[in-house]
């Protein structure tokens, strides 16, 4: 089997998560710096509660953009920040937006209001009534505020994801409105070509993000590669293995750690898109997929039948060695949280300590391929069983296994309960953050 190794970038390299982070917080201040310049060179209105409410809809419309720029899962942003990050960022940018648009609709209202001698509700209804967009804005802050608040925890975690997913994906037609009512109605941007040629560009290219991202490049690899399942292996009662085989697999810019979204064309399945983790590292000829029954999803992949079509979106994650900082390492894994750290054992060059903690032996899915891994690899494997009490990854059981942690970088996934515990316990061995690599276990079991 062949493997991609990776050495250690030099500890004193800007690490590849700052160069990405930067680059979009510059990205947003230049833009941000470029419209507020554009809405001075327009001219303020007479009324302050105007002046801040259009300032605060040209600050939501380039949260809007940025919205876009953190979903669009560019390769050169998920493997440097990680989709788990992207998607956390873009929930809070989210309801900053909310906000930030609902306190334009207000200042707006309020201000015009005040000119008017009108009451706000009537000149809510003279605005949409005389001003070309209002209308299409008044339906597309309905849209933010739904979508805003099916994403709140609370709800979410009472909707089925493709409930959720769908409802979300009104966020899109509310884009397209709130556009055209910036176009139409924004003092900015009708008072000059050059601006308005500016956002057509910045909008245009985050649209073209989303398309690059989301649907051309998904449709050609599939396209190109043609992948199909090779071989379904039960691991155990309740986990299996899918291996799938395709065209020039070696051309695929896959790496141990990452995950794909599988989509199996078959007749019961075909709608569903799954994230799972690579279990092995890719070897150029297949790919390989472990997950336990954990759903009704991942239930069935051990009913696939061999030959079946797979559309996969990806690769995804920055859980890779592209984020190496030392030369030895050391990884965690709990439960199936292992599939990734058994496919980074095989790629990561340096001595490692893998530290695999489940309840029972039989829980240790490819236990049996590790401790061949490890022997190969010269690297130390630790079997950690036992209930959740007492805490067997504490502070002083970490050192005890691994006394020079501090020194390593340290790889971990796994339930979020354990992770947590873990991150704990590293901040109080000293370890520093950015020796610490973790994947969200929900994105990559």
């Amino acid at each position: 089997m062949t493997t991609l190794e990776t050495r250690p970038a030099p500890s004193t390299a800007i690490h590849p998560r700052a160069v990405a982070r930067t680059g979009l917080y510059s990205l947003l201040a230049v833009n941000a710096a470029v419209a507020t310049w554009f809405y001075v060179q327009a001219g303020f209105a007479s009324n302050t509660l105007i002046v801040l409410g259009r300032l605060c809809g040209l600050y939501g419309a380039l949260l809007m953009a940025f919205q876009l720029l953190l979903v669009a899962r560019l390769p050169w942003l998920d493997r440097r920040i990680g989709m788990d990050r992207l998607t956390a960022w873009h929930r809070w940018t989210g309801f900053g937006l909310l906000w930030t648009l609902l306190t334009h609709a207000v200042f707006i209202v309020f201000g015009y209001a005040q000119a008017s001698s009108m009451d706000p509700v009537n000149q809510l209804v003279n605005l949409a009534e005389t001003v070309e967009g209002v209308l299409r804005a008044i339906v597309a802050l309905g849209l933010i505020v739904m979508v805003g608040a099916v994403s709140a925890r609370w709800a979410r975690r009472r909707l089925a994801y493709e409930t959720w997913h769908f409802l979300h994906l009104y966020t899109y037609v509310a884009v397209v409105l709130a556009f055209t009512h910036q176009v139409a109605a924004g003092t900015t941007f009708t008072s000059s070509p050059l601006a308005r040629a500016y956002w057509y560009a910045l909008w245009g290219a985050a649209l073209a993000a989303v398309l690059a991202g989301r649907v051309a490049l998904p449709l050609w690899r599939n396209l190109r590669h043609r992948l199909r399942v090779a071989a379904v292996v039960p691991e155990s009662d309740d986990v299996v293995s899918v291996y799938v085989t395709g065209r020039d697999l070696d051309r695929l810019p896959a790496r141990a750690g990452q995950f794909f979204l599988w989509r199996f064309l078959s007749r019961d399945r075909w709608w569903q898109a799954n994230p799972f983790s690579l279990s092995a590292a890719p070897d150029g000829r297949t790919l390989r997929l472990t997950a336990k029954a954990a759903g009704d999803g991942s239930a069935s992949l051990r009913y696939l039948r061999v030959g079946t079509r797979v559309f996969a979106e990806g690769p995804y994650g920055a859980f890779t060695a592209l984020h190496r900082t030392r030369p030895e390492s050391v990884l965690i894994a709990g439960g199936v949280g292992v599939t990734p750290i058994r496919a980074l054992l095989e790629e990561l060059q340096g001595h490692a300590v893998v530290i695999y903690r489940v309840s029972t032996d039989r829980d240790a899915v490819l236990y049996d391929e590790l401790r061949d891994l490890a022997l190969t690899k010269g690297a130390e494997l630790h079997l950690v069983t036992g209930p959740v009490l007492p805490d067997r990854l504490a502070p002083s059981e970490l050192s005890r296994l691994v006394p020079d942690i501090a020194d390593r970088d340290v790889f971990l996934c796994g339930p979020p309960g354990m992770m947590a515990a873990v991150l704990r316990s590293l901040a109080e061995l000293g370890v520093p953050k950015r020796q610490i690599h973790f994947e969200r276990f929900s994105l990559a079991g």
